[in-house]
């Protein structure tokens, strides 16, 4: 199933007041539901139905909750990877100054690297991953104070 009909399904879940929407295309099969009370919405293959990563462009969410600053999410589960190379310097680190479509890191799924880049003009407060570590989906990633 493309990406990019799973998140025009995503939007209209959003925009729309049904709680739940399950889709199969072929052998694929791909269930929506909204999360809690929060009205985030959270996607998963339906029973057993595995979803085949794909080469994307990563699409953080940033959250206005951690003390005035945004909060970079994870917009899929992968590897962490600060920089390009392991002997290359990070992309960001505390203090950098980041403009929209700056890399912030580089998220890996079955050796699908994914850059993930910034939305907005900021400082980095804070980075909460290192290269190597484990993300899952909507875990913070960077703190960036927009000032």
């Amino acid at each position: 199933m493309d990406l990019r009909k799973i998140k025009k399904l995503i939007d209209l879940l959003e925009k729309s007041k049904l709680s739940e929407l399950e889709i199969k295309e072929g052998d694929d099969t791909i269930r929506l539901s909204r999360a809690g009370e929060t009205g985030h919405v959270v996607a998963a293959p339906a029973q057993g139905q595995t979803i085949a990563p794909q080469s994307i462009s990563a699409e953080p969410a940033f959250n206005e909750d951690h003390k005035g600053g945004f909060a970079v999410t994870s917009p899929m589960v992968g590897t962490f990877f600060a920089s390009s190379e392991p002997e290359a310097e990070p992309f960001v680190q505390v203090g950098s100054v980041v403009n929209p479509s700056d890399t912030l890191c580089i998220l890996e799924a079955m050796k699908t690297f994914n850059q993930v880049k910034s939305e907005i003009s900021g400082t980095v407060v804070t980075v909460l991953k290192s290269s190597g570590d484990p993300v899952e989906y909507g875990e913070t990633l960077f703190i960036i104070d927009p000032s």
